[in-house]
């Protein structure tokens, strides 16, 4: 069938604004937010839009982040299209109610524009604050550039409030990378929207006239089945996902995939990226396979659930899989991505090598070159390991 592509306009606009503009055509009834840098834009746009009669919505400025999450948990649970966002110290901050957003299955949509975590104070893009969060029970994603974060805004509310999922979901944004970058973008109008996102139906909220617990206490002999009840629900929310992410590409053409191949096939050695770091591997791809070296480049999109088959079959016939982290597991055996990697791969009889890379921690610039000395580095090191991990470019 045909894709049933809605017009669109093109305009340049800031990435933080774009995502602004998302949740306003997304009909965002309550936003609770705290500034703190490289996310103030977004939910500082938002404000005004409230305060201009623009989007019919109550936003409440808190006084921290963990009053953002807090006030955002009691909104949905009175059943409104909840929206935050946040970055680094905040989504620290945050920690302890981000368990209990999941947990208890209300389906909050929050943007992180990924942030170095202090110390010492950073203000640059890392992955170090959401990945301090992998374990909190949300769906999370990332995009590369500001179309993806528009789109993925929209439909992560068409995500989480499905009664099948009802789960919160986290969109992450590379902080200053992309947050505060203009790029020209395809925008939907407001019918487009209201068709693929319909209003809010709350399965069970707050209401004084038909009263439910929310929250209740555990005894140790049901707290496991109620963990696994979580599982279960984030694993299954996969199939949800992708049947969104098909609806989106029937209306705007723009198709979305748990893990995205860059000149994959037939590559003997793969890259593997997260965030906007992945079009710059391109560059490097594209001037490797120009010498005539068989690089491909896959971009792991969807971080939980974790598609685990996708990777599989993603690297087979691959001799050489390089793990790229913009995080360091402090103690471990190198970055989150590198150990969920091998942990998916350890059972296949036939799997590549692994070398994992650590760049671009606190905003260290990771240009083409550096990509293309990784490959010519992990070749040797697959052939005569040195060490678990590297933290690429370190002086000293």
């Amino acid at each position: 069938m045909a894709p049933k592509t809605a017009a669109a306009r093109r305009l340049g606009m800031e990435v933080s604004i774009a995502v602004s503009h998302a949740v306003k055509l997304a009909r965002a009834e309550t936003i609770a937010a705290y500034p703190i840098t490289p996310q103030t834009h977004i939910v500082e746009y938002l404000s005004t839009l409230v305060a201009n009669g623009e989007l019919d919505a109550e936003f409440i400025n808190v006084e921290s982040e963990h009053s953002a999450i807090s006030t955002c948990i009691g909104m949905s649970a009175a059943g409104a299209r909840t929206y935050t966002a946040t970055s680094s110290q905040g989504l620290a901050l945050m920690n302890e109610i981000l368990y209990i957003a999941s947990a208890m299955r209300f389906p909050i949509v929050m943007t992180v524009a990924n942030r170095a975590l202090s110390a010492p104070l950073s203000i640059w893009n890392d992955h170090s604050d959401i990945m301090g969060a992998r374990d909190i029970g949300w769906i999370q994603m990332f995009v590369e550039n500001g179309q993806e974060a528009f789109d993925h805004t929209i439909m992560a509310f068409r995500i989480a409030e499905n009664h099948e999922v009802l789960l919160p979901v986290i969109v992450n944004l590379d902080g200053f990378i992309l947050s505060h970058v203009v790029e020209a973008l395809e925008m939907v109008d407001q019918d487009t929207v209201d068709q693929f996102l319909p209003p809010y139906v709350p399965r069970h909220r707050l209401d004084p006239n038909q009263p439910v617990t929310m929250g209740a206490f555990a005894l140790p002999e049901i707290y496991p089945e109620v963990k696994m009840s979580h599982q279960m629900a984030l694993a299954g929310s996969y199939h949800h996902i992708l049947q969104v992410w098909e609806e989106w590409a029937e209306i705007t053409g723009r198709r979305y995939r748990p893990l995205e191949t860059y000149r994959s096939e037939g590559a003997k050695i793969l890259l593997l990226t997260m965030g906007s770091l992945s079009e710059v591997a391109e560059i490097a791809v594209d001037e490797l396979r120009e010498q005539g070296e068989p690089v491909g480049l896959l971009k792991l999109r969807l971080w939980r659930p974790f598609p685990v088959e996708d990777l599989r079959r993603a690297v087979a016939g691959a001799e050489l899989l390089i793990i790229c982290d913009r995080a360091l597991s402090l103690g471990g055996v190198g970055g989150p991505v590198m150990s969920e990697v091998r942990s998916v791969l350890y059972p296949l009889a036939s799997r590549p090598a692994t070398v994992g890379y650590i760049i671009g921690l606190g905003g260290r610039d990771v240009n083409p070159a550096a990509f293309k000395d990784m490959v010519a580095r992990a070749r040797e090191e697959a052939r005569r390991p040195t060490a678990e991990f590297h933290l690429y470019g370190v002086r000293g």
